[in-house]
């Protein structure tokens, strides 16, 4: 074989590596995680900045310590990124050092604002953008937007190629549910993987079904087969309780990850791999929330509605003598000085 030959070869190989690798997602810091992976999930009025510092905090105890291996925001909408109420909602994009890797979470049915919005994120530093194409809000569906997309593959499709491109840098991932009315896995998760996300995250129900119930993660498998072979990960999310149910329910799926969310409220201790949370004591417990109730006083006076706090008040104050009474007089409290004064004299009074 001549040389001019070989280098023919060569140059041929070359280029159709390159051409592979372009059809590979972007993967970012999602590559540098070690499976499975244990992220905190989006949740409205619930994942903001106040309770995500708390969680930082209380999950984090050094190099060796826990927390979740990813961050995200709540969901903020695009076009309301794109309008004069931009301000405003950028508040829910403020983020701490101790929140890395954090992703933003983002929704919406205008492919040209998903692309100036996602350009705005990785402005502000970001580690990644997740769409998200499950939520069942009703005034979200009124958009185009949340599970809504599930019935226009064609324009979710845009959604995630748009933002992608506004934010080349980041890696993109959607977080969806298996199918809107009735299970449409296949052709659904099948027309989101043609996009190149990093991730897809697996609500394991429909939107019908809600949280009405139970999650079925032989789902969460059907994706992890489906999604195989094209660079995607894929993580499952619904019913997960703890850290090791989470673990089981990996390894039982096969999935690369796992989003843990309504078992978070009041527990700020979730993702902390060297306390068995059973063991926080009340005390504890009742610094959070108080902590964690001036924080949100600070953040966002002005902004959110106190009351927001009071479905926290609900998980924090559960499981013990008197805490019923209790719940009723910080349900009532209307600023964050009476709240602490309400817990410390229960404390005081045990």
């Amino acid at each position: 074989m001549s040389f001019s030959i070989l280098c023919a070869k060569v140059a041929k190989m070359v280029k159709q590596v390159k051409k592979t690798l372009k059809k590979l997602p972007v993967m970012g810091f999602w590559a540098k995680l070690k499976k499975p992976i244990f992220v905190l999930a989006p949740m409205s009025d619930v994942t903001d900045a106040s309770f995500r510092q708390i969680i930082a905090k209380y999950s984090r105890h050094g190099k060796k310590g826990g927390g979740p291996d990813v961050f995200w925001t709540e969901f903020v909408s695009a076009d309301g990124l794109c309008s004069k109420g931009r301000e405003v909602l950028l508040k829910n994009f403020s983020y701490t050092k101790g929140e890395h890797p954090i992703v933003a979470q983002i929704f919406g049915s205008k492919p040209e604002n998903m692309k100036k919005v996602a350009t705005l994120i990785q402005k502000l530093g970001f580690d990644g953008i997740d769409i998200n194409m499950g939520c069942p809000d009703r005034s979200i569906e009124k958009q185009g937007a949340g599970a809504a997309m599930m019935k226009n593959p064609k324009l979710a499709q845009e959604i995630i190629l748009a933002t992608m491109a506004g934010a080349p840098k980041l890696p993109v991932s959607v977080k969806t549910r298996i199918g809107y009315n009735k299970d449409e896995l296949e052709s659904w998760i099948g027309a989101i993987l043609e996009t190149k996300p990093a991730v897809i995250t697996v609500h394991a129900r429909t939107r019908k079904e809600l949280s009405l119930v139970p999650a079925r993660w032989e789902n969460v498998a059907r994706a992890v087969k489906l999604a195989k072979g094209t660079g995607t990960l894929i993580f499952g999310n619904g019913d997960v309780k703890d850290l090791e149910d989470g673990k089981e329910k990996a390894l039982a799926t096969g999935a690369d990850g796992v989003m843990l969310g309504r078992a978070v409220f009041g527990n700020p201790w979730l993702f902390d791999n060297t306390r068995n949370t059973k063991d926080i004591t009340l005390p504890e417990k009742f610094e959070a929330m108080i902590e964690h109730t001036h924080l949100f006083e600070k953040k966002f006076a002005g902004v959110k509605n106190f009351a927001i706090m009071k479905k926290h008040y609900k998980a924090y104050a559960n499981g013990f003598d008197g805490a019923k009474e209790l719940r009723v007089k910080l349900m009532s409290a209307k600023n964050a000085n009476e709240v602490e004064k309400i817990a410390r004299k229960f404390l005081n009074k045990r």
